[in-house]
């Protein structure tokens, strides 16, 4: 067998696309908005520009919170960089379904190394605009990361790809966190116990224990459904 049919062998193997599972808040609304902006979308812009987009978006998100550690006008680009991020990522998807030029593979994978990408340049901004630690926005990065992989192992083993957990979902977190740039510019501090902390550092930490928490919650329900779904061998005619 040579290297063509080797090939030609792998991109015939069936590939079964997950179930996407989106319970949060806005999803309805989100849904009906992205497909009204689908039908008009000019017909030379395809989901690859929109994905391209989203991480520029990123990208320049992360640059205006290190912006941000000079001038509080940072603060509010990272607001319209994540409006403009949403655009893209939330709509890159739905334009291919709605044309009917969906490459489900190819889509899943590079969607999410953007995605993976997206939050290390807003989080390393993050980071370097004097607003959080270092050490709490790469424990946010950390947490996100681990979140993220098991995320994805459930999506290979039970063919369910979850994009949100309690009601909330990255619409959702977007508009938290937009919202928060909008406080600290009003309250960049918070008083706890008497001690001044950053907001941002107050909101990173509990953003972490959040993530940690949604890890192990998802972990323990996929963990007891695939226990379930794959009985130990010989157990049961043992009994």
């Amino acid at each position: 067998m040579n290297a063509a049919d080797t090939t030609a062998g792998t991109n015939r193997i069936e590939f079964r696309n997950a179930t996407r599972v989106l319970t949060s808040v806005l999803a309805p609304i989100e849904k009906r908005t992205l497909v009204w902006l689908a039908h008009r979308m000019p017909r030379w812009v395809n989901s690859d520009h929109l994905t391209a987009l989203a991480l520029a978006a990123m990208l320049m998100a992360g640059l205006s919170y290190w912006l941000a550690s000079v001038t509080p006008v940072g603060l509010l680009l990272v607001v319209v960089c994540l409006a403009v991020n949403w655009f893209g990522d939330s709509l890159d998807g739905t334009l291919a379904r709605v044309r009917d030029q969906q490459r489900p593979r190819y889509g899943f994978y590079v969607d999410h190394v953007v995605d993976i990408f997206g939050v290390l340049f807003l989080l390393g901004g993050l980071g370097l605009s004097g607003h959080m630690s270092l050490f709490v926005a790469l424990g946010l990065l950390v947490a996100y990361m681990m979140l993220c992989v098991e995320t994805f192992l459930a999506t290979y083993t039970r063919g369910t790809f979850t994009m949100s957990y309690f009601s909330l979902g990255p619409t959702e977190l977007r508009i938290m966190l937009a919202i928060g740039n909008l406080a600290v510019l009003a309250h960049p501090t918070a008083e706890i116990f008497g001690y001044q902390f950053r907001l941002f550092d107050v909101g990173g930490v509990v953003a972490i224990a959040g993530l940690l928490f949604t890890l192990v919650f998802a972990a323990a329900r996929n963990g007891r459904a695939l226990y379930l779904a794959e009985p130990i061998p010989g157990r049961a005619a043992g009994r």
